[in-house]
């Protein structure tokens, strides 16, 4: 809301200083009253619109992607506990801004009827006469002059040779019903009360309604008289903003100078088209900010702006951003990673409390076999009562039970100071961890903050501890098991045979295309777990997935590895558990060919760049001009820019700066006739690392320029930096 309001005001700031500048000193009243509304009104329905034309600058379906570039490795943490940021129990369910902007809505209402009964007070207690559908309204002891919709209230005091004139300036306003033009800015003020601009936008209004009312008055009398009637009376201006009065001190001045000006030119009526431009620009402004959040996950910056919402307000737009996904072509994966938000945290914020809700509505209305009836009281559940719910026991020992993920957990009161009781179950849980090799992390935590230990934290004089030596980690056996065709080398790099030699053969053995026959699409993860027993046979094999299908293929794959010769701990032979993470990339059909690249070449008609999706020849790099086929210099000039930003990039910038997990960067570059490369667009977590991205590509060495149909063009690519900064 916050920043609608921002984006509102922005706006009308724009329209007013070009009203002021360009457009006020003319006399096109009529479309200068048209272009105030006009703009008031764009200024409050622009923020909404969303143009998917204008969501990116450079438009994808013209960019060849490159590519990530994956720099740095994160460091293995070998401290036992992790202290997290603590975790806030208590919310307001209505910010202070809110209550204020309530408050001044309030007043700004009870004000604006104030103003109303005033004006009906003036209709009942002084005489009326009606004319047509006109009614007249004499104002008792009084010399002022105004109008309110078909209402023409005059001062008993008024000059009867004056009455005349005023009455047609007054007639002038209600036929052209300018009270409605006052209301729409009253309500204006009422909602935005906080903004001046508002107050400004009616202030110009009003001046231009006895501009119109005084250019159609002195028709049917001089000016020169006019001027007298003016400047002649003694004025007692009812002080309500939205009547029109006919004596009003502060505009006696530019209602003068108005009525002296000459005509304006038609000519100037272009000045108008400013319209045009200032429009196109705001819409841009507001379909590339909206491209921005589409499809990424939650932010820190969108917790704590959707911290601001109710909580109805907060799962409606959750609702729509699950619909808006669904509408775009969203699978199921896509929505389940959107909305089901993994975390070790014991209490969700309330972002992904109400995240989660959505998700598991969607998931109940999909479903025609799960009982729905089981999920009525967690369904209206709100973010308070999840909070309660959280300090019971059933919601401990749920949480504490729930290890199919290979995560340990305990719920204590006081991380500071445990019980005996609490004392001895961390203790049997901490020995659980490094026991079942199926365990990876535990955590404890008392809703506030949480200690984690994960199995990499053994070190060589705890490892000994545990099993009896049976079961010994990797890392610290004496004689690793050996791999067939690893047994003549030395200890360490048979630790590293073995390791290749696994990994070789799941790359040979593993059905790539199931998951892509599974529908599934980007990076998949695999986690497997397995024992080499003492025998040398593969024993035990666990495995995570996104699909059941892919578990089974990881299971098949690793009990199929050959027999090996057994590690050995003190001499005797023990079991060693292995875990082996498996990753592939799913690729996308309706991504664009990899020999699909973007040019602009120089339309021969009128000379002006046009776009086309396919370049006959793409840039390449000098030392891949050798090669004989266009798809393969491509390909070396892919690699070759990758490589060469790999190779370049200053990834220790990141951790310099204070930045931690993984980073992104995206650069969108032309490559010129000449081979030179033009920055077009950059955007990164930190100003340096920008100005580093950009410093790096910059040095690319010059290119070969791309060709199309026999003549050089410019091309556009866009090269995503992806980097893990360690912890």
């Amino acid at each position: 809301m916050i920043h609608y309001i921002l984006q509102t005001i922005a706006f009308q700031l724009l329209f007013l200083l070009t009203y002021d500048v360009f457009l006020k000193r003319d006399t096109f009243f009529k479309w200068n009253r048209l272009y105030l509304l006009a703009t008031a009104l764009l200024s409050l329905i622009l923020p909404f619109i969303k143009v998917e034309s204008f969501k990116k600058v450079v438009p994808q379906n013209y960019i060849v992607s490159l590519p990530e570039v994956v720099l740095g490795q994160p460091a293995v943490n070998l401290n036992n506990t992790m202290a997290l940021n603590e975790v806030v129990l208590e919310q307001h369910s209505t910010p202070v801004w809110e209550l204020v902007f309530y408050m001044g809505l309030g007043i700004a209402f009870c004000l604006f009827l104030f103003k109303v009964f005033k004006i009906l007070a003036l209709i009942l207690k002084n005489p009326k006469q009606s004319i047509g559908n006109i009614v007249l309204v004499e104002l008792l002891n009084s010399n002022s002059a105004f109008s309110f919709f078909h209402y023409i209230f005059l001062g008993e005091k008024l000059k009867a040779e004056d009455k005349e004139a005023i009455l047609k300036h007054e007639l002038i306003h209600t036929q052209q019903k300018h009270t409605l033009d006052l209301l729409f800015f009253e309500v204006l003020r009422i909602v935005f009360w906080f903004n001046p601009l508002v107050y400004m936008y009616q202030n110009r209004m009003a001046t231009l309604h006895e501009f119109i009312a005084d250019a159609h008055a002195v028709k049917h009398q001089s000016k020169e008289q006019y001027y007298q009637n003016l400047l002649a009376q003694v004025f007692e201006t009812k002080n309500i903003s939205f009547i029109n009065t006919f004596f009003k001190q502060s505009l006696i001045k530019k209602r003068i100078v108005m009525l002296s000006k000459t005509k304006s030119k038609q000519v100037h009526l272009f000045k108008y088209a400013l319209l045009i431009p200032l429009v196109f620009g705001m819409l841009v402004y507001t379909s590339a900010e909206a491209q921005e959040k589409t499809n990424q996950n939650t932010t820190p910056e969108t917790i704590i702006v959707n911290q601001d919402l109710s909580d109805e307000q907060l799962k409606e737009k959750l609702r729509k951003e699950l619909e808006k996904m669904k509408a775009d072509g969203a699978d199921f994966m896509d929505i389940y990673k959107a909305f089901f938000i993994k975390t070790d945290n014991y209490i969700k914020t309330k972002e992904n409390y109400y995240r989660f809700n959505v998700y598991l509505e969607y998931i109940i209305d999909k479903s025609e076999t799960i009982d729905k009836s089981k999920f009525i009281n967690r369904k209206h559940r709100n973010y308070t009562e999840y909070l309660e719910f959280k300090k019971t026991d059933e919601a401990k020992e749920t949480w504490e039970n729930a290890t199919s993920d290979g995560v340990l957990k305990l719920v204590v009161n006081d991380l500071k100071s445990l019980t005996e009781a609490e004392k001895k179950r961390y203790d049997n849980k901490k020995k659980l961890l490094f026991k079942d090799d199926f365990f990876t992390k535990f955590i404890m935590t008392d809703g506030r903050s949480y200690e984690m230990i994960t199995s990499k934290s053994i070190t060589n004089a705890n490892a000994k501890s545990f099993n009896n030596g049976i079961e010994v980690p990797f890392a610290v056996i004496d004689q690793v098991p050996v791999y067939p065709g690893c047994e003549n080398l030395s200890k360490e790099e048979q630790k590293k045979c073995i390791s290749n030699k696994i990994s070789k053969f799941v790359q040979r053995e593993f059905n790539t295309d199931l998951a892509s026959d599974l529908g599934l699409k980007g990076r998949q993860r695999i986690n497997v777990i397995f024992k080499i027993n003492k025998e040398g046979i593969i024993k035990g094999i666990r495995s995570r997935a996104p699909h059941p299908a892919l578990e089974t293929e990881a299971i098949r794959v690793i009990s199929s590895l050959p027999k090996m010769k057994p590690g050995i701990q003190r001499g005797k032979a023990v079991t060693v558990p292995y875990s082996l993470p498996i990753i592939f990339e799913v690729e996308d059909t309706q991504m664009l060919d990899e020999t699909t690249v973007v040019g602009y070449a120089d339309d021969t008609i009128d000379g002006t760049a046009k776009p086309f999706a396919i370049v006959d020849k793409a840039p390449t790099l000098p030392e891949c001009e050798a090669l004989e086929t266009e798809k393969e210099r491509r390909k070396c000039t892919t690699n070759g820019v990758s490589k060469f930003v790999n190779r370049n990039f200053n990834a220790d910038l990141a951790k310099s700066l204070g930045l931690k997990g993984r980073q992104r960067i995206n650069i969108v570059f032309k490559i010129t006739k000449k081979g030179n490369i033009v920055i077009e667009i950059s955007r990164a977590p930190h100003p340096d690392i920008e100005a580093e991205a950009i410093r790096v590509i910059k040095s690319i060495p010059k290119l070969i320029p791309g060709k199309h149909k026999g003549k050089k063009v410019d091309v556009s690519y866009s090269l995503p930096i992806i980097f893990q900064v360690a912890d």
